[in-house]
């Protein structure tokens, strides 16, 4: 058994946390963006696939206090690289450093870099991994705080949140990760229906029926960093996904319902849905957003949403109005309904003269948000 740490944005922890005890795997600590679990090697892929709000799974390997440059050589020599690749294959060094005496991130990655190759030259008949900061096959994430070094293995690749389903965006897209854990706040289980009137790219809704099919999010990638490494378990990989795929529904008890005023966006949605497999199950319309009607039938569902909030996007008066029509449009048809709505803007949030039940904290990439929950009464 071995000690993995899941990675994920602030905020959504605590929805991590449930997702891993959901998969049967033992938490055994956690830190403000993440979550440490016990597993062998073919936990560690289930959780790579299937974790919705992870976005990395890091092996942690080394801790040691290091205040001088000496320090990071010697305690990187402490770990056998040697193990994961071949010195024919190539590494990155990705460092993270916070008051600390060595403040330099690139000399600390440098310096760590160095002592890895050695390590090959000395164990490989000096032969030695070059650097690759793109593609490696190695990825070594280092984190320094306080002088106390983290090191870990990367065995994710890229993060977990680029699933490989949208080809095609809009200006200020939410990351699906994050889009997983929020569906996850509002309690929605695909027994009832679930809307996003500015859909922008469809992420909110992609990420719902996804959720609701039981469709592992990690499916859509073509690789996974631990593929590449040299005790890479194929059998235990291949039952993974086996299993996975067995787990998968082949309907949803209710639509989902996807509206946005800009046609582009509504395009890239629809063209998202499609790569996703997940067309079928969402409804999309154009029009504004004084438009928004209630889908067919008697059942109050869920709406969620992501309204421009102005640190990206510009405030403007035109704004507010959005809010305020959206405002109008739930309490003229949608009774019984719930409202999640992501917010970056106080001002623009109170011209819905609404009052939320709960707040959330998040953050959308550098943004500190809300997640506001309002009932339609």
């Amino acid at each position: 058994m071995a000690k993995f740490l899941a990675l994920t944005s602030f905020g959504l922890r605590d929805v991590l946390e449930d997702e891993i005890r959901e998969m049967g795997l033992k938490i055994v600590d956690k830190e403000a963006t993440g979550v440490f679990f016990e597993s062998n090697w073919e936990g560690a892929y289930r959780a790579n696939l299937c974790l919705r709000t992870a976005t990395k799974i890091l092996l942690p390997v080394l801790d040691f206090p290091a205040y001088k440059p000496e320090d990071l050589y010697h305690n990187i020599q402490k770990h056998d690289f040697t193990k994961y690749i071949r010195p024919d294959q190539t590494l990155s060094i990705d460092a993270h450093v916070r008051e600390s005496a060595l403040q330099d991130q690139r000399f600390v990655a440098m310096k760590i870099k160095d002592a890895i190759v050695d390590q090959f030259r000395d164990r490989c008949d000096g032969q030695r991994p070059d650097v690759d900061r793109d593609n490696p096959a190695l990825d070594v994430v280092v984190r320094v705080y306080r002088n106390e070094v983290n090191v870990s293995v990367n065995t994710t690749g890229p993060t977990l949140s680029m699933r490989g389903y949208r080809k095609s965006s809009v200006m200020a897209p939410l990351r699906e990760h994050l889009a997983a854990g929020l569906i996850r706040m509002t309690g929605w289980d695909g027994h009832s229906p679930l809307m996003d009137p500015m859909c922008g790219s469809g992420t909110f809704l992609i990420e719902a029926a996804l959720m609701a099919l039981n469709v592992a999010p990690g499916t859509f990638r073509k690789r996974f960093a631990f593929q590449g490494f040299k005790g890479f378990q194929e059998d235990a990989w291949k039952t993974v996904l086996e299993e996975a795929m067995d787990k998968e529904y082949t309907n949803i008890p209710y639509k989902i319902y996807g509206m946005d005023i800009n046609g582009v966006a509504l395009k890239s949605a629809q063209e998202n849905a499609e790569d996703a497999g997940v067309s079928e199950y969402i409804t999309f319309k154009k029009g504004p957003i004084v438009t928004l009607e209630p889908p067919p039938g008697n059942t109050p569902g869920i709406m969620v949403v992501n309204p421009p909030y102005g640190e990206r996007l510009g405030i403007t008066e035109d704004l507010k109005d959005v809010y305020r029509d959206l405002a109008h449009s739930l309490k003229q048809g949608f009774k019984g309904w719930k409202l999640f709505l992501l917010s970056g803007n106080q001002e623009l949030t109170a011209a819905l003269k609404l009052k939320a039940e709960k707040r959330h904290r998040v953050y959308n990439g550098n943004l500190d948000c809300r997640f506001l929950e309002y009932h339609i009464r």
